[in-house]
């Protein structure tokens, strides 16, 4: 496998803060280096099920995670999986959910917060977080500039075809401030100003980069319902592919296929919604 990708998962940003607040993300699109869709998540638009749903693409009622209480092994195929069966070589850089989903379960603190396991049929290089003790008077969550820091070093390291990066500091400041406040604004501004270096990086290495968010949240800091500030997000991306239309909405179960496309590898007969990318 030659090609290669990054996913850049950006936990619980609604649409409206995304286009926004995004400066270096808006400023792209506007010179033609990065397109941008809105995106639709799937129901419930709560972050297990989505993260589920993002990698297998099928919806919770079919891979069965229902909320963030119901986390297991995933049994459908997914992008991790593909990717393998196609001789490419996977990492994450993730919340221990995703470890969970498609390598092991229960997530062991010890064996599982950092793997290198290059006969993997799933995930080869792990670096994992649990984010035990999460409240909203303490977040517990890593800087985002070490988590982009750490998925290049993998990327360096190992070579990846496919990357995944998930962090959860602004899903955990909305719940916390609600979105129309300073400290939300301020937030999405240091998220974009430490994403941006690391999306040249990646460009420059060869990687096709997607940006996105798992859900969004509502003027409440909620999410898990169908209201369009709690379902729909944007999602950024950064190559050559040929993709719909600007005001074409994308359906959360077509970043597998459209992923898993662009890689060369094969979509699995449980992925029924078709790329959005050619």
């Amino acid at each position: 496998m030659d090609n290669k990708l990054l996913l850049i998962i950006l936990d619980g940003v609604p649409w409206r803060n995304f286009r926004r607040l995004f400066g270096n993300l808006e400023g792209w699109v506007d010179s033609g280096d990065a397109r941008v869709w809105k995106l639709r998540s799937v129901l419930p638009s709560t972050s297990a099920s989505c993260y589920a749903s993002i990698h297998t693409g099928v919806a919770p009622a079919v891979h069965g995670s229902t909320g963030n209480a119901n986390v297991f092994r995933l049994k459908e195929k997914d992008v991790f999986s593909q990717v393998r069966e196609a001789g490419g070589v996977t990492g994450a850089v993730a919340h221990s959910y995703w470890s969970s989903f498609f390598n092991r379960h229960p997530f062991d603190y010890v064996r599982d917060i950092e793997y290198d396991e290059p006969e993997s049929k799933s995930i080869n290089h792990g670096r994992f977080h649990s984010m035990t003790g999460y409240g909203k008077d303490n977040q517990m969550t890593p800087s985002d500039v070490d988590l982009f820091g750490t998925l290049t070093n993998l990327c360096l390291r190992f070579g990846l075809n496919y990357g995944m990066l998930h962090t959860c500091t602004l899903d955990c400041m909305g719940h916390r401030f609600f979105h129309d406040c300073q400290e939300m604004d301020h937030a999405c501004f240091v998220m974009d100003e430490m994403l941006a270096p690391f999306i040249t990086r990646w460009r420059d290495l060869g990687y096709e980069v997607i940006v996105t968010a798992d859900h969004g949240q509502d003027e409440r800091g909620h999410h898990g319902g169908r209201s369009p500030l709690q379902q729909e997000t944007a999602l950024y991306y950064f190559g050559d592919a040929d993709g719909p239309d600007h005001d074409e909405v994308i359906d959360q179960r077509q970043l597998a296929p459209a992923i898993l496309t662009r890689l060369g590898a094969p979509v699995a007969e449980t992925m029924k919604h078709a790329s959005f990318l050619k």
